[in-house]
């Protein structure tokens, strides 16, 4: 009877196989813990350089306003300095003119109804309620302007009665805390555009290249599991995206009033053009996900081209990022673009089924809007897309050659017959023949 056991040392292979997959899945923990440590240290750069700003305005805007607007507690001058740099990054001269218009409104109907009403806790409330409600007609919305009128409402209802001349000097307070906060923001410690930009797009293409080559690999392995956890994390990345619409409004701030980063103008221009387009990417990227985590599940068929189409499109991702930074032209993205595009044709000639033909639908969209990132125009885009797709399914079926001949309209070769004809005819005549084109009498 023969012997059906595995050799004595299968046991130990697959042990080492086990092994092996443990090291190569700790070491790909461990790499990607330190990308995230990394892009973690460089927002914390970001975070010190506005804390750092923001302590340089409260200590000028005191000090001016100390000298300046005399002796007392000039609390909202520093306040005001504060509040404009680390409230509302990317908005500080609209926050500026807010803090000043909210002062405004709420010295005025404060001290009017003051004058009408009298002092007290329902005249308190009066005066408040009427600043937030003109406020919010202004400005069509809450912020700065709605929270400073219904402040300055407060304590000219409840302090002016004791503390007379209140209302100048707490305009002139957010005059000069606002003035200092800009001029600290666009002249004594502008931040580098670039820079912030890069620190927000930093995790984004991280998550995005690292998850579209494993979902490559999921396709591979046929692992529908690990396409639904691929799309889970992309899910999570809506804060690196709130992020990057902040630095995008702040670092277009910078290359606007400040004099000193107006040379970055034109490759801020370039950067935030691919940084847009990447809440695109990422929110298609997730429906690839979505797409192949149903085709494996529905057991279709996945062609060899696939992944690799997938594979090139996260590479693609990190060469625009890369590129972009560097300020070249985008060669590389374009030529791994195409590259993306040409497998996917390969793919749809090869044969998909539903699912899998809206992923790969999905893939060429992404590609569209990767080449627009990089500076094309929609059209060309999508020509160039298409262009590479049909390239792909030429490779797997040409097309048909086609033999080459002149047409001849059909109402030439009629009237060339009747003429033809007729000329028979005459000579038959002639010969004193029938004629045999009509019958004979």
């Amino acid at each position: 009877m023969a012997d059906d056991r595995p050799p004595a040392g299968s046991d130990q292979t697959r042990l080492d196989e086990a092994a092996e997959r443990s090291g190569q899945a700790v070491e790909r923990v461990r790499h990607r813990s330190g990308q995230a440590g990394r892009i973690r240290a460089r927002q914390w750069e970001i975070t010190l350089v506005i804390a750092i700003q923001a302590g340089l305005a409260a200590a000028l805007a005191a000090l001016i306003a100390q000298h300046l607007l005399g002796p007392g507690a000039h609390v909202f001058a520093p306040a005001a300095a504060v509040g404009t740099i680390a409230t509302a990054i990317g908005q500080r001269a609209r926050r500026t003119f807010e803090l000043l218009g909210g002062v405004g409104i709420g010295i005025t109907i404060g001290d009017t109804l003051r004058f009408l009403l009298g002092s007290g806790p329902w005249q308190t409330g009066a005066v408040v309620a009427l600043a937030i409600a003109s406020a919010l007609l202004v400005a069509g919305r809450g912020g700065a302007l709605v929270g400073q009128a219904g402040g300055t409402a407060v304590l000219i209802a409840t302090l002016a009665p004791m503390n007379r001349g209140l209302e100048l000097p707490r305009i002139f307070d957010a005059l000069v805390g606002g003035v200092v906060g800009l001029v600290v923001v666009a002249l004594l410690l502008p931040i580098n555009p670039l820079r912030v930009l890069d620190r927000a797009v930093a995790p984004i293409v991280t998550a995005l290249g690292g998850q579209l080559a494993e979902l490559a690999q999921a396709l591979r392995e046929r692992d529908a599991d690990r396409a639904v956890r691929i799309l889970e994390r992309l899910r999570g990345t809506e804060g690196d995206l709130g992020r990057l619409h902040e630095s995008l409004s702040g670092a277009e701030e910078v290359v606007t009033i400040a004099p000193a980063r107006w040379h970055r103008r034109q490759q801020f221009r370039q950067y935030a053009r691919s940084a847009e387009y990447l809440e695109r990417l990422t929110l298609d990227s997730r429906a690839l996900a979505r797409w192949s985590a149903t085709a494996l599940q529905y057991d279709e068929p996945i062609p060899q081209d696939l992944p690799e189409a997938v594979a090139r499109l996260g590479q693609a991702v990190t060469a625009m990022r890369s590129e972009c930074r560097v300020g070249t032209d985008p060669e590389r993205t374009r030529e791994l673009v195409e590259q993306c595009a040409e497998l996917a044709g390969r793919a749809t000639a090869t044969g998909v089924r539903s699912f899998a033909a809206a992923l790969i639908t999905d893939l060429r969209t992404m590609c569209s809007d990767l080449l627009r990132a990089t500076g094309s125009e929609p059209e060309d885009a999508n020509r160039m897309v298409r262009k590479a797709a049909g390239v792909g399914e030429a490779a797997i079926h040409p097309p048909p050659r086609r033999r080459l001949y002149r047409a001849r309209p059909a109402r030439a070769a009629r009237a060339r017959r009747r003429s033809h004809l007729a000329a028979r005819n005459r000579d038959k005549e002639r010969a004193g023949l029938p004629d045999m084109g009509r019958p004979a009498r």
